[in-house]
Formats: C-alpha cells, sequence, structure tokens
C-alpha cells in the first residue's frame, strides 16, 4: 500500500461518501430494504434498483440528487464466494443519482474528486474505461481531468453499456479501476487483469431510450447512476490482498475460526474457503431476517434458507460440530448496527431463526448421510467401484451434503467419485437457477395481464363510499384465472367499481366483504396491479361466477382507524418541520388499522423534549378541529402552493392534494374530513433504524385507548404485587434488580468454590502416560461454567496434562470440558475437535480452541461410555 493512501474503516468510507455528496447538494437517504418494491426482482440487487420506477419515468424524484448506501444481495456467483477476491452475496453498494440534474462532466469530476481528494487515490494509480463510442466521456478523462489517455480504455457493449431491459432508458458506463502494479507500465494494459486491477466505481450515463427494434433516441432528461462497492475501496484503503481481510467481514470470520479452533492466518486456503464463505454468507442472512425474510423453499425464502445451509455445511467442513450460527451472527450484528441500528433490534428473531434452521439442516444431513450408506452398498453391490456423478449430485443440492466429505467417506470404502458427473449435473442446476435468477413468478400480474384486454380498470369510489354494487371481472386462485369459485377458496377478485383501498403510499388496504346471490366473501387485503384493484379474500358461503353482480362493503370501523392513523401522519410530520427542524422529510412510512410509522431523515435521535412537543402539537391541531380540504391539481400548480411530495412516489399530470390548514401533501389515502375525528395521538417509540433516518411509531384514534388501556393494566398489576404506588414500581425494580444481581454472584463463586473442591479430590486419579498426565473423570451435579473452572485448576496443578471432565446436572443434558496444555496440543490433539468428537455418543456435540473447548449431550445414560471412549483415545494420542 503506498506511503500516502490513508487508513480509512470501512464505516469511515460509508460516512465519507455520503458527507462528500451531501455537500455537494444531494440528498442522503436510507437504505431500501433488500425486498425490493419492483415485482420482477426477487431481492434488491443494485443500488439503482429503488430509483428504477424514477429512470423509467414511471415516477417524479421530490429531489433532484440522491445519494445512498444500499444493501444488496446477488447469488448468481455463489459458488465464486470466498475462491476469488472480491465475489460477495451480500455487499453494500454506495451511489450517487442525478435525476435529471446534472450530466456527464459532473458526474466524472465528482467521482475524481471523491477518489483522489476524499480517499487519497493517487492519481497514478487509476485507470478507466469508456464506452468504445463514447468520444464525450473520453474527453473529459483526458482533456479536463487530466488522465493519460494510456490510461484509459475505449471497452465494448458487454463490459461499458447498461440498459434496464430490452426496451428503456439506457446508456454507456465509465468505471474506475485501481492499479495494484503500477510499475507494469501503461503499454497495452489489460483492466481485466484481476492480478494488477480492481474496479471499485461505475458511472452510468443514461442518456439515450432503447424501443424494440433496438433503436437509440436521445432522452429528454438525462439521469445518472453510479455504484462504489464499499468492500472493495475497503480493500483498497486498508492494504489487505483481498475484501475478506477488510474489518467489514474478517471479525466474523475471526469468530468462525474460533469456535473452530483454527488460527485463520495459519490456516490451508481450503479452510479459508470455507471461513471466507461463512463470513459473506451470515452478512447476507442477517440483514435477509431483518428485513423480515424468513426461510422456506420458495422465492427469497429458498435464497435465505439456501445460505443458512451454506454456513452450517462449511462450518461442519472445519470440524465444527456444535451449534454455531447465532454466535457468529452476534459479530455480524456488532458491525452493522452503527450504519442498520434495526439489525441489532432484530436480535432475537435473528438468532432464533438461524436455530431453528441450522438444526433443521443437520436433521437434513443426517438423512444425507443415510442416503450415501444406501449409494455406497448399492455400488458395492454392483461390482463398481464408482459412485455416479448424479447421486453426489444429488446428496449435495438436495441434503447439502458436500462433495468433499462424499468424497472422503467414499475412499474410507475404497470407492472414487465420478466428478465428470457431478460436475455436468451442477452446470447442468446452474443453467437452471440462472435462466430463473432473481425474478418471481408473477402469477396475479402474469394473468391480469392476459386478461387486460377484455377487462377495464377499476373505477374507485373509496373516498366518498363506503359500500357499492360492483360486477366481478376476473377470479383467480392461486394467479390463475377461473370462471367459478366455491366456498373455502382463497381468491383474488377484481371488480369493476370498488369502495376498497387498495394498499398504496404506506396505507394498507381496506378490509371488508364482497357478496351476492347467497355468497359471502371476507376481504383480508386489497393490492393494486397496474390499473385493477386486486380484492384478496375467502369464499366463506355459496359459489361465485365472473360476471356476477355484487355488493362490495368495506370494514368501516377499520376504515375510520385507518383515516385517523393516516390523518396523524401529515400532522406528525408538519409538527417535526416545526419543532425540530424544517428540512425534515420523509423517508417511509406505515398506516395501519392498529399503529402508525413514520421514517423521516434527521442526523440525530430527538431529545425527549421535542418528543413531547410534536406529541402536544399534534394534539392541540387535532383539537382546534382543522377541516380538511381536498383539491384535484397540477402538479406542478400543487407543489408552488407549498405541497410536499414524498420521494420517490409515482405521481401523473394531476395530483390529489389534502390540505388541514397545518399540514399540506400530495396523497391518495382516505383521511378523516376534520382533526377532531383523530380524537387523540401518542407516540410510543422513537429510534434510529440507519445513518441518518429515525423512526417514529405512534398511535391514533380509538388505538390511544387500547394502548393506555393495556399499560394500566400492566401498572396495576405491577402495583398489586409490588404493594406499592405506581411512581414508586422503577425504583422497587431498581432494587430487586440489583438484589439478584449480588445474589447471582454469590451463587456464582459459591458454585465455583464447591466445583474446585470437589475437583481437588480427583487429582489422585490422574494417570501418567509417557511424560503426560491424563485425568478423565465425572464431577456431579456441577453446572457448564464451573465445570470449566474445575478443569482449568486441575490442568494447572497437573502441568503438562489433558483435563477431560464430565457432569449430568439434568437427566436429559449433559455437559463436557476438555482443557489441553500446549504440549498435548503439539501432539496432534486440538481440545474443540476432540471433545466434539467425544459429545457426540451422548447425542450432542460442541467444540472450541485447540486448548479448551466445551460440549454438551442429551443422553446421560450413554456418559460412562463416553469417558471411557475419551480416556482410551488420549492413552492412545499421547
Amino acid at each position: 500500500m503506498p506511503a500516502s493512501l490513508p487508513y480509512l474503516s470501512g464505516s469511515e468510507i460509508r460516512q465519507k461518501f455520503l458527507d462528500f455528496f451531501a455537500e455537494k447538494g444531494h440528498q442522503i437517504l436510507p437504505s431500501a430494504s433488500l425486498v425490493p418494491e419492483d415485482p420482477t426482482v426477487l431481492l434488491t440487487i443494485a443500488g439503482m434498483l429503488p430509483f428504477k420506477p424514477i429512470f423509467l419515468g414511471q415516477r417524479t424524484p421530490e429531489f433532484p440528487r440522491a445519494t445512498t448506501s444500499q444493501k444488496c444481495i446477488r447469488t448468481n456467483d455463489i459458488e465464486n464466494v470466498g475462491r476469488t477476491a472480491r465475489h460477495h452475496t451480500f455487499f453494500e453498494m454506495l451511489g450517487n443519482f442525478s435525476f435529471g440534474d446534472y450530466f456527464k462532466e459532473i458526474a466524472i469530476a465528482y467521482a475524481w474528486e471523491l477518489s483522489t481528494k476524499i480517499f487519497g487515490l493517487p492519481k497514478e494509480r487509476i485507470a478507466v474505461s469508456v464506452f468504445e463510442e463514447d468520444d464525450e466521456a473520453l474527453a473529459i478523462w483526458r482533456d479536463r481531468i487530466g488522465v493519460p489517455e494510456k490510461r484509459i480504455k475505449r471497452m465494448g457493449a458487454d463490459d461499458n453499456f447498461w440498459n434496464s431491459g430490452p426496451t428503456g432508458p439506457c446508456g454507456p458506463c465509465s468505471e474506475l479501476y485501481y492499479d495494484f502494479h503500477p510499475e507494469r507500465g501503461d503499454d497495452e494494459i489489460d483492466l481485466n487483469d484481476d492480478s494488477r486491477f480492481i474496479e471499485f466505481y461505475n458511472l452510468v450515463f443514461m442518456q439515450y431510450n432503447q424501443d424494440a427494434e433496438g433503436n437509440l433516441t436521445p432522452l429528454k432528461s438525462k439521469n445518472i447512476d453510479t455504484g462504489m462497492g464499499l468492500e472493495r475501496m475497503a480493500q483498497i484503503l486498508q492494504g489487505v490482498p483481498n475484501n475478506y481481510e477488510t474489518d467489514l467481514i474478517l471479525p466474523i470470520i475471526k469468530t468462525a475460526a474460533e469456535i473452530a479452533g483454527i488460527d485463520y492466518a495459519k490456516a490451508d486456503e481450503k479452510t479459508k474457503v470455507s471461513l471466507k464463505v461463512i463470513g459473506d454468507h451470515v452478512r447476507s442472512v442477517v440483514h435477509m431476517i431483518t428485513d423480515e425474510i424468513r426461510a422456506s423453499n420458495i422465492g427469497r425464502g429458498y435464497v435465505l434458507r439456501r445460505l443458512i445451509r451454506r454456513v452450517v455445511r462449511h462450518g461442519r467442513l472445519i470440524g465444527i460440530s456444535e451449534e454455531f450460527t447465532p454466535k457468529v451472527a452476534e459479530t455480524a450484528i456488532d458491525l452493522s448496527e452503527s450504519a442498520y441500528p434495526n439489525v441489532r433490534q432484530r436480535e432475537t428473531t435473528i438468532k432464533a431463526e438461524l436455530q431453528r434452521e441450522e438444526n433443521r439442516f443437520l436433521k437434513t444431513l443426517a438423512r444425507g448421510e443415510k442416503l450415501l450408506e444406501e449409494t455406497i452398498t448399492r455400488v458395492k453391490q454392483s461390482g463398481k467401484t464408482e459412485i455416479p456423478g448424479n447421486d453426489a449430485f444429488t446428496l449435495y443440492d438436495t441434503y447439502g451434503f458436500p462433495l468433499e466429505l462424499t468424497q472422503e467417506i467414499a475412499e474410507e470404502e475404497g470407492l472414487t467419485v465420478d466428478l465428470v458427473g457431478y460436475e455436468a449435473a451442477m452446470k447442468e442446476q446452474t443453467t437452471r437457477s440462472q435462466s430463473a435468477h432473481e425474478t418471481i413468478d408473477l402469477t396475479v400480474q402474469g394473468s391480469l395481464d392476459k386478461l387486460a384486454e377484455n377487462i377495464h380498470a377499476t373505477q374507485f369510489l373509496g373516498y366518498t363510499e363506503a359500500v357499492a354494487n360492483a360486477k366481478i371481472e376476473a377470479i383467480l386462485i392461486n394467479g390463475e384465472s377461473v370462471e367459478e369459485v366455491e366456498a373455502g377458496t382463497e381468491v383474488q377478485i377484481v371488480l369493476d367499481r370498488t369502495p376498497f383501498y387498495a394498499e398504496s403510499g404506506g396505507q394498507i388496504g381496506d378490509r371488508g366483504t364482497i357478496s351476492g346471490y347467497g355468497s359471502i366473501v371476507s376481504i383480508h387485503d386489497v393490492k393494486k396491479e397496474s390499473d385493477f384493484f386486486v380484492h384478496f379474500g375467502r369464499i366463506e358461503r355459496g359459489n361465485l361466477r365472473v360476471g356476477d353482480s355484487v355488493n362490495a362493503q368495506i370494514d368501516r370501523s377499520c376504515r375510520r382507524r385507518v383515516q385517523a392513523n393516516h390523518s396523524a401522519t401529515h400532522l406528525l410530520q408538519a409538527a417535526l418541520k416545526k419543532i425540530v427542524d424544517d428540512s425534515i422529510s420523509q423517508a417511509g412510512s406505515l398506516v395501519a388499522f392498529d399503529r402508525l410509522r413514520f421514517d423521516f431523515n434527521c442526523p440525530r435521535a430527538l431529545t425527549p423534549e421535542e418528543i413531547q412537543q410534536v406529541e402536544e402539537l399534534v394534539n392541540t391541531w387535532i383539537a382546534e378541529a382543522h377541516a380538511g380540504v381536498v383539491e384535484v391539481l397540477p402538479l406542478a400548480e400543487a407543489k408552488a402552493k407549498g405541497a410536499i411530495a414524498m420521494f420517490g412516489e409515482k405521481y401523473g399530470e394531476e395530483v390529489r392534494v389534502l390540505d388541514f390548514g397545518v399540514s399540506m401533501e400530495l396523497c391518495g389515502g382516505t383521511h378523516v374530513n376534520n382533526t377532531a375525528e383523530i380524537g387523540v395521538f401518542k407516540i410510543i417509540s422513537e429510534t434510529g433504524v440507519a445513518a441518518g433516518i429515525r423512526r417514529i411509531e405512534a398511535v391514533a384514534g380509538p388505538a390511544v385507548l387500547e394502548y393506555l388501556n393495556l399499560r394500566d393494566k400492566v401498572v396495576r398489576e405491577l402495583s398489586d404485587r409490588f404493594k406499592a404506588k405506581p411512581e414508586e414500581i422503577p425504583e422497587r425494580i431498581t432494587n430487586l434488580q440489583n438484589e439478584l444481581k449480588a445474589n447471582q454472584k454469590e451463587l456464582e463463586t459459591l458454585k465455583g468454590e464447591l466445583a474446585i473442591t470437589k475437583s481437588d479430590q480427583l487429582l489422585s486419579q490422574a494417570e501418567t502416560v509417557g511424560e503426560f498426565q491424563i485425568l478423565v473423570a465425572e464431577l456431579p451435579n456441577v453446572d457448564a461454567e464451573s465445570l470449566k473452572t474445575a478443569a482449568e485448576r486441575l490442568q494447572q496443578k497437573l502441568g503438562e496434562a489433558a483435563v477431560i471432565l464430565a457432569s449430568s446436572p439434568e437427566p436429559q443434558k449433559v455437559n463436557f470440558v476438555a482443557f489441553f496444555s500446549p504440549k498435548v496440543n503439539k501432539k496432534g490433539l486440538q481440545a474443540g475437535k476432540f471433545i466434539g468428537q467425544i459429545a457426540k455418543i451422548c447425542g450432542g456435540g460442541g467444540g472450541g480452541r485447540p486448548n479448551l473447548a466445551q460440549a454438551g449431550g442429551r443422553d446421560a445414560t450413554k456418559l460412562k461410555e463416553a469417558l471411557e471412549t475419551a480416556r482410551k483415545q488420549l492413552r492412545e494420542g499421547l
């Protein structure tokens, strides 16, 4: 690393990037969820994805310039993870975006200033690529920036031309590369040489529209979309050989290595690959679970399950037999929480999901082992010596059984594995996977597209009507169009007109019923697909046919609740602007029947006084009974009047404006007619959800009474239990906590002393094996921590020794601990691997460091057998 290159942590790189573009007039926006709004994409795969509707001209942006650090997941190159220096499933893409504002020359200037002045990259170490036909970009780099022409390479469309699909906005790219070996000279440089260059910044100049025939026409509004890989920049600025050894990932790797009793720096390449896979995949699964993805066998859930299983599989390859994913996730959470506080808030859920999936997969692996045994028997009986490649691949793909493990077991049985057949099966599966990569089966949307020529767009009546007569235009079951349905069926119904509000702008869809001809359908959700309102429900009684006349009726109570929460959200934003900072803007929202959630841009936490003032101001406006005035105006006129538009929302030529006097916003949602109808407003919490983004959760209307009643009930119960007044409860709880901590500490001390006393009586049982002492014994009724304390003391007293202690504090629980001296390790015995194998005898597992390890089991009846096995193996090993 050049002496002039500054070391920056991953967090510092992220913040410097965002701060730089904020100073250049860009609005800092939070990372979007890994679950994208775009229904054609399975996961958020690029920093530009949240802005795709803007680039496609479907939405009008609130800000002309924006900057983000976007969480992304890609799995199309999953087999390369850990094997190359830069492939990841999870990565952060730093981006700056211009929506019809600045273009090529300014974007290039910003990129150069950021790279050379902010990050301090030496100019002579930067090379540039441009699209082969983009003379303009080449001239800017050469003539304005001063990059030598030898270090500017023209490249073809495959590398340097971006498009979002066969049609739509597109344009040339220009990429910045860091040169690790400038001493090799500038003659005929090859930017595809990974040993010399790393691409760290990509600038996309969206200047054309491509039609179905491939013709390009200039866009009226030219856009900029850039992406800088945080992990790649960290590799450069931290002077490490690959992305995995940066401070963004290495701590996770070291945690896994410690559990396995491995020194990462001294590990062989095969072990390092497994550790890198664990380090990468754990980041992915932590953020996926945070964004409310759950493991399953379809869609995003399948991606999550596959990643978790790869983590577990690679853990087994490096000798981890105990449950370990929650512990490794702790490190990933620690690394993420400063930029993504919601990761810490979801810690319990993350660990529970990992624990559940890990245990489920271990059972799957056990089935794989059984299948392999059957395969080996079949092969031997046929007189052959090779396990078919298809069988080996089935073990890997279906049961998560590693090829390396299949080969190892096969070798023990005198067999080989057909690697050619295995690779062919793998290639076939990869082709299938890539052909369907990162897309969702849009069954509902696809069916509606087919029906669109025969049905009309849904007419929405819900602003003024709660009940309406309508005709059924389409019925779908699991996305398939049908003519008739009967009772007990889950359906999606499209009407020609409806009073039901479809989920949009943060407001959830209405609930209610559709009835007619003796049939009743309970509607639990409504979504908008193109111009159609899709009513999701269940046929409770009777049959329905396409063409039937029905009565559609919303649940008025639910509508009133959601209206109160939605209007309160508008008042909340106005109050935040007035009390905290006028520059505050919405960064996301949820308006439900029982609560509201409002995310907003703010660089700091609100003070308790500010929260109270905001709450009081909203309630003051509610009490003042401000009437809501609704107008439909041209977009430009609405903005001129001061109406607030939400960033990223799609607005047409004309917009709906809701004005309460104290707030004015563009909004298509349903609202109260007068603020007095809200009743009362209560803030429940104020937290951080991402860098520069805060979240307020609150309740309004009837939900406030439910919230207060619940808390009143809790306070009364606590008062009764503590025999104290409500205001005395906090002090009483604090005293009890302090007393409990003191008692627990005293108890732990006594347990440790008792274990030491018991353990001293075991010294006489130690036996000499060569120059070593070995002690294998049971210490009854001792917990795991006390067992560890006793083993450590015994090893210290015995000197060069191997100590194995066990205890069964409960009928179905066994604890083991192993303490080995350094000379024992030199004999090839590692405590982690050793005790993990012994614990298996009792139906458990475990592991740890080479000198100290703990394990557990469930079958206490096998404890004597386990200890005898341990004693025998120690004698043989020493």
